[in-house]
């Protein structure tokens, strides 16, 4: 039997309807033979990143369950919305959490981005900033294939009509 790559799926948005958690759903049936891909436990509900609580109760079960994750798979893929022109709270609180701890879940660890969005960027600054945040903490971040999807919007009432 031959190897398999496993690959754990974060989604930045934890929006019901999000065009990003849809495109997420949909990459384990293009994935290729020999690689897996599955979602990764929902961040929502994680306490905002405060050293003082940390050093107070700990790590939120949450984030480590979720540091297991990354630890156990080959890499991972990360879809998100942008907000404001950068990555969306809950995410970046989640990569804040994930770096204060001891044993790094994401050193090494292979990373590819994808993006939709409303305006024409298609997320595009997002992921320049992601890709900083990322790499501080020595993630493996692909600079190619950069996917971006644009006018997601638009794009799915177009689909929905037709």
């Amino acid at each position: 039997m031959a190897d398999v790559l496993n690959i754990v799926s974060f989604c930045g948005s934890l929006r019901k309807g999000s065009y990003n958690a849809s495109l997420a759903r949909t990459l384990p049936s293009l994935a290729p033979a020999g690689l897996s891909i599955k979602p990764a436990t929902s961040f929502a509900g994680l306490p905002i990143y405060n050293f003082d609580d940390q050093h107070a109760t700990g790590f939120p079960a949450l984030v480590n369950t979720i540091a297991d994750e990354i630890r156990a798979a080959d890499g991972l893929t990360i879809t998100s919305p942008e907000y404001n022109w950068t990555i969306p709270g809950g995410l970046k609180n989640l990569i804040d959490w994930l770096s204060r701890l001891k044993e790094q879940p994401l050193e090494g660890k292979a990373v590819a981005l994808q993006s939709c969005a409303g305006g024409l960027l298609g997320g595009s600054r997002m992921q320049y900033h992601l890709r900083q945040s990322l790499a501080s903490i020595g993630a493996q971040v692909f600079i190619k294939p950069e996917v971006f999807v644009s006018m997601s919007a638009k794009n799915s009432t177009r689909r929905r009509s037709s």
